[in-house]
């Protein structure tokens, strides 16, 4: 399978090497790699300058944008900075990190997935964080949840689903869509990634407020908001944060912001959380 993989990298020197080399190293090489180099003002640029030469699958795109730190849409943006550089002829497209370590036969095992189930839209392993010497789960999320570190797509859901969001909760949303289209996802126990830099370490307040919106915007409605920022809050660890959260739905519901799905599929989304809910009861 042609495996298409776009990497947005902001101030990434300390890591990129280390996340191309492994794809370097995989039993089942990429395609092409995109590197967006987003406004980066370390060493970036020169560290995957210098890979690009080094392996033909690796292309380097360097582009200008806000300093400011917001999840989501920034990233986004830069994912599609290189996306929009790409032809069409792949079977699998990925938004990865720049700040991971794949194993050498990642690749290959989620082109054996996708081959195996026609119906399988989006595919990934587990992200491992270390701590005290060793690499742990980095368990923020539901183990059916797929990381926004490392999404892969099968073209046909990608396309269906409408792409990628430019908006907080893009990561969510793509595999809500994807059940509402009738794909299947997979997270596979056996696929180990390491990730660089735990998720969140540099998220300000404005960001987290995002993190309401975006409840908001996939019209969870206020009960499963509700549920939902208080299951972050405790992951986390932090009263603060449910706060954050609350404010964020609060805001955008006041100012209407446009929803990120149809009223339809925003239906489908809220039976779909309370089934789940309900279940962990039972």
């Amino acid at each position: 399978m042609k495996f298409y993989i776009v990497i947005p990298a902001h101030n990434e020197a300390d890591c990129i090497a280390l996340t191309l080399e492994s794809l370097a190293n995989q039993t089942l090489l990429p395609k092409q790699v995109i590197v967006v180099n987003d406004n980066s003002s370390d060493e970036t640029q020169a560290i995957v300058s210098a890979l690009e030469s080094k392996y033909s699958w690796l292309t380097l795109l360097n582009s200008q944008s806000s300093n400011q730190h917001l999840p989501g849409s920034k990233i986004i943006n830069a994912f599609y900075k290189g996306f929009d550089t790409l032809d069409d002829d792949y079977d699998v497209i990925c938004k990865f990190d720049a700040d991971l370590i794949f194993p050498k036969h990642y690749l290959e095992q989620l082109a054996f997935h996708f081959k195996k189930d026609d119906q399988l839209g989006m595919a990934a392993g587990f992200c491992y964080i270390k701590k005290e010497q060793q690499w742990i789960l980095e368990n923020l999320t539901r183990k059916d949840h797929i990381r926004g570190a490392l999404k892969a797509y099968r073209k046909q859901c990608f396309i269906e689903i409408g792409k990628l969001k430019p908006s907080m909760g893009w990561d969510t949303v793509d595999e809500l869509l994807a059940k509402f289209y009738n794909w299947k996802l997979l997270t596979d126990e056996t696929l180990q990634v390491k990730h660089l830099k735990p998720t969140g370490a540099s998220y300000n307040k404005a960001s987290k407020h995002l993190q309401g919106e975006a409840m908001y915007k996939m019209r969870y409605g206020f009960g499963i908001t509700l549920i939902s920022a208080l299951k972050l809050a405790s992951k986390k660890k932090s009263i603060a944060l449910f706060t954050d959260y609350m404010v964020g739905y609060f805001k955008a519901k006041k100012q209407n912001m446009t929803p990120l799905v149809t009223k339809e599929q925003g239906k489908f989304i809220r039976k779909l959380r309370w089934s789940g809910m309900k279940n962990k009861f039972n």
